[in-house]
């Protein structure tokens, strides 16, 4: 568990994973990518493979809550990432939230708060996070949390077929300051 002035980062519990699909299910959050939105037996499978990372780990994307205001905004964390990424094996940030808490700073607090638990209690030495190349929100958040973008880094998503719109990736990295 993490917690920050207005936010707890926490293990998931069974009551997310409706709101967790519903967060899923609405394409302006789910925009980028090429599944677009996820049906509940996809979202709820997620979700447990979520829940399992963190108890397997120690760490993982945490669900995130906002004190007195939600029990449940979405996910941000860490998580180690798929073998068969091309600068694996790497630790990688992500968050996803419901676009009600979108543009409040919400993902910016937790990721650093998740940051500082990286390269504090678990000794990272780099953390990454990665978006489909025009998905500037993100990247405008990976800029805010003091990552850095170099294009020779870039990269064509192993998962994604070569005529997939959303194939190309921008990399981002962070190193730990100590």
């Amino acid at each position: 568990m993490i917690e920050t002035s207005r936010l707890l980062l926490r293990r998931w519990r069974d009551e997310d994973f409706i709101p967790f699909a519903a967060l899923n299910a609405d394409p302006i959050v789910r925009r980028w990518w090429s599944a677009g939105p996820l049906n509940q037996a996809d979202s709820h499978a997620q979700a447990e493979r979520l829940r399992r990372h963190i108890e397997d780990h120690g760490f993982g994307f945490w669900a995130v809550e906002v004190s007195q205001v939600s029990p449940f905004i979405g996910f941000v964390g860490l998580q180690n990432e798929e073998a068969d990424m091309p600068f694996a094996p790497a630790i990688e940030a992500g968050w996803r939230l419901a676009r009600a808490y979108w543009g409040q700073g919400y993902a910016i607090e937790a990721a650093r708060a998740a940051f500082d638990d990286g390269f504090g209690r678990l000794g990272m030495s780099e953390i990454v996070a990665y978006a489909v190349e025009g998905n500037m929100p993100s990247r405008r958040v990976m800029e805010r949390l003091g990552m850095h973008h170099d294009q020779r880094d870039d990269f064509n998503h192993p998962h994604r077929k070569s005529d997939d719109p959303f194939r190309r990736h921008v990399l981002y990295r962070l190193r730990s300051p100590g």
